[in-house]
């Protein structure tokens, strides 16, 4: 099976009616929503180099008795500073996976999405990140879903990542809560936390939140002195008053391995 026919089968297969999966599908091949039929919700953490609010997060999903789903680098998982938050998370049942070993930009921010690097390159360094993983006890076969450094990708990553066995998510559009790493300096592109905030209870208010994979940042530029992780409490409190629940992204998705 060649390359593009490969990842017609992958695009069809998630999208297959089989055991009742109902995803959303970007049109880049990953999976960006749950069931829309569920009051679900999936917070998803990710952290290169900053992971400043890594326990203030894990107290809040403990207070809240919720999981969380973490999307680590490789530089992050073996960076000494963050082991026992690490080791923390594993112990407390949160979901780990992997967000490539060294961060990688896949594809340039035209509208073409000009592949950056080699098949080579992105296979090797992803396996690098699960190796650090490994030393944590976290299997490959128990963190299957895998979100991209940046959240910027296009067919070939989602086609390398099923060729991997894994699969490719990425946040649900409709909300800023992924731009809580924004800093006052970037101008127009900066956005405050009452901001984010809004545009969750707007998006919620006005179509609703059932399938999201919503993401939070581990840790921000010092830049950003504001974290929005300091809102969670009252976040996933009003969201639950509202009747949702909270579940790890493998919950949430629960495809069977390699589409398993």
């Amino acid at each position: 099976m060649d390359g593009t026919a490969c990842l017609i089968y992958y695009l069809a297969s998630l999208e297959a009616p089989n055991k009742a999966y109902f995803h959303t599908v970007d049109r880049h091949g990953a999976i960006v929503r749950g069931d829309q039929q569920k009051k679900e919700i999936a917070l998803i953490f990710s952290a290169h180099d900053f992971g400043e609010g890594g326990n203030y997060i894990a107290d809040v999903l403990k207070d809240q008795d919720i999981k969380g789903s973490f999307f680590l680098t490789g530089d992050f998982y073996r960076n000494n500073a963050f082991k026992q938050l690490i080791k923390r998370l594993v112990s407390e049942g949160h979901y780990l996976g992997a967000h490539s070993d060294k961060h990688l930009l896949y594809n340039d921010w035209n509208d073409e999405r000009t592949l950056l690097v080699s098949e080579e390159t992105f296979k090797q360094d992803l396996r690098d990140n699960y190796a650090e993983m490994e030393k944590f006890g976290i299997e490959k076969q128990d963190a299957y879903y895998f979100l991209p450094p940046y959240e910027w990708y296009d067919e070939h990553i989602a086609l390398w990542t099923y060729q991997e066995e894994l699969a490719l998510v990425n946040f649900t559009a409709g909300t800023l809560s992924h731009t809580d790493y924004t800093t006052p300096d970037m101008g127009n592109r900066y956005r405050d936390n009452k901001a984010i905030y809004q545009s969750v209870m707007f998006r919620e208010a006005q179509n609703d939140l059932n399938g999201y994979i919503m993401l939070v940042h581990l840790g921000t530029d010092p830049a950003r002195t504001e974290k929005f992780y300091h809102e969670l409490p009252r976040l996933i409190t009003e969201l639950k008053e509202k009747g949702y629940d909270f579940v790890r992204i493998d919950g949430m998705l629960d495809m069977p391995y390699h589409t398993r």
